[in-house]
């Protein structure tokens, strides 16, 4: 399962919590670590893939070692 993924499937399980959950506690919950979840996720995804791309030249370069 990927971070996309797994960020879709939280979301989805605190909309069933939240027909429960329904007091200040839950509120400042949201606010605090699922609201910022998406901008989060999409950066770490850019970041990723930047570490990607490092990691492949890394291996290119050190094939190229005599």
């Amino acid at each position: 399962m990927n971070l996309i993924q797994t960020a879709r499937e939280l979301s989805e399980q605190w909309h069933a919590t939240k027909a429960h959950w329904r007091d200040a506690k839950a509120l400042e919950f949201e606010k605090r670590y699922l609201e910022p979840l998406p901008g989060l996720v999409s950066r770490t995804g850019a970041v990723m893939n930047e570490l990607e791309t490092i990691l492949k030249k890394i291996r290119k370069d050190c094939e190229q070692l005599p």
